[in-house]
């Protein structure tokens, strides 16, 4: 008989469809956890599984059984010790935190319908914020690098409209792609519809909002643009 604490295969596909890479999927064993959250969780259809050593903060643990929800899918793939929040806000949330992401006083926060999936490694080296509401996603893909107050978010969290003729005029469920190998500066925000291209720098308190950043490249400002094309960064601070 199949072990009823692996992961089930409609969990896998909704975590492709979401935009979790398959190698970092097949790569683990995932166990649901059946024995540390309320009843309303698992009579909600509500899943958490851990990958090998994966855990939760008791903090974390006890946040997620503070709003009753259903449907809500979440998948941690390594050690979370640093994580100071991960917030559920309505049903059919995702969220996938791949091993070797370190989110050092990380705050997460997933809305109704939303998704949050960040692959590893990932380095958030302080105070990072990560909020999908209203049916938008945020997708980083491997080897990012985020210096301390980065703030992401697909949405204002309020509603901005033209006062003729009641048109919504801010971001509403947004969709914010991070490419591989990405570095955003300290206190750089990024919101709204954002594709930020593989291998890009994103410079110190820089704004990138509803645009793409082309790979490869160097952006600063507010709003950010573009100033150095065809470059890429390292991790080591060598010469």
């Amino acid at each position: 008989m199949p072990d009823p604490t692996s992961m089930t295969t409609a969990h896998h596909d909704r975590l492709r469809a979401a935009g979790v890479e398959a190698s970092s999927l097949d790569r683990a064993t995932w166990t649901l956890v059946t024995d540390a959250m309320p009843d309303w969780w698992h009579d909600g259809g509500n899943a958490l599984y851990l990958g090998d050593r994966a855990w939760l903060p008791d903090h974390v643990m006890a946040s997620l059984a503070l709003i009753p929800v259903r449907d809500v899918l979440i998948v941690v793939g390594g050690p979370m010790e640093w994580l100071s929040s991960l917030l559920v806000g309505g049903d059919s949330a995702t969220v996938f935190l791949d091993r070797s992401c370190v989110l050092t006083a990380g705050e997460l926060y997933c809305g109704a319908d939303s998704r949050i999936v960040l692959h590893g490694p990932l380095v958030a080296t302080r105070s990072a914020v990560v909020d999908a509401r209203n049916g938008g996603s945020i997708v980083a893909e491997s080897d990012q690098l985020w210096a301390a107050g980065v703030y992401l978010a697909t949405d204002d969290m309020h509603r901005l409209e033209d006062r003729r003729t009641g048109e919504r005029i801010n971001p509403f469920g947004a969709h914010i792609r991070l490419g591989r190998h990405v570095w955003l500066g300290r206190d750089v925000v990024v919101t709204g519809h954002v594709e930020i291209g593989e291998g890009s720098v994103v410079g110190m308190r820089s704004l990138v909002r509803g645009q793409k950043v082309p790979p490869f490249t160097v952006s600063v400002g507010t709003p950010a643009r573009v100033v150095r094309e065809d470059a890429t960064w390292s991790h080591g601070d060598v010469p």
